[in-house]
């Protein structure tokens, strides 16, 4: 099983951007840019500027009812998640939700070639496994990467998310946020996970490791 990490990279200008990636790549094999945190207006220079490195890059913009920084109209935010699927990252991350109700958006990003990481969060709760599994069978339909976080309130809570690699065929990217969630962030590589999401050193999600951690875990692994 090979144990891959994705640094979170959220900074508010493009050049702050240049230079954490630049770091972030150097540690981790790929990087979860977070483009909600940058002025609508400043993400296409922010794109050029890391145009090179987007083949291992992660895209994310994620809107203030998803969790995100996000504040601009969703006509706007579509806009801008069409241009950034233009320069074919290695994944672009859309909610559920989002596409759920944007065919057109889809079929924009399905031109491009760009492959769509489908996302979904409960940032309060973990729901039941039948729901998560349901969830999981209608995010599948539209593409074979997926992400299901949600909050962990109990260990049991975080085992449930973690149930949902079994059987499963797709590229799944599972585990929960928090105190109680925090070790399913580690154990969802070993089952089967493509990477885990990590920091460079302040954590971006509650529960999130730094890479030299994770780094450090993987090695008393082997």
């Amino acid at each position: 099983m090979a144990y891959k990490t994705c640094v979170s990279v959220a900074e508010i200008t493009p050049k702050k951007i240049q230079s954490t990636l630049r770091q972030a790549l150097q540690k981790s094999d790929y990087a979860e840019i977070r483009f909600d945190f940058l002025r609508p207006e400043q993400i296409p220079d922010a794109l050029q500027s890391i145009q090179n490195h987007l083949k291992r890059c992660i895209c994310t913009l994620r809107p203030k009812s998803e969790g995100g920084k996000f504040v601009g109209t969703e006509q706007n935010r579509v806009s801008i998640l069409k241009l950034i699927a233009e320069y074919r990252p290695y994944l672009l991350d859309l909610e559920f939700s989002t596409i759920s109700k944007n065919r057109s958006l889809i079929e924009y990003v399905r031109k491009t070639g760009t492959q769509m990481l489908v996302s979904w969060h409960d940032f309060k709760k973990t729901p039941s496994y039948s729901t998560l599994n349901s969830k999981m069978k209608k995010m599948k339909k539209f593409s074979k990467n997926v992400k299901i976080v949600t909050m962990a309130n109990s260990i049991s809570d975080a085992t449930t998310v973690l149930s949902l690699y079994r059987k499963q065929n797709t590229d799944l990217i599972a585990f929960s946020m928090g105190d109680y969630g925090r070790i399913s962030r580690i154990l969802c590589m070993s089952l089967g996970s493509p990477f885990t999401y990590v920091s460079l050193g302040k954590p971006i999600a509650p529960g999130q490791f730094s890479v030299d951690e994770v780094k450090s875990i993987i090695r008393l692994q082997k």
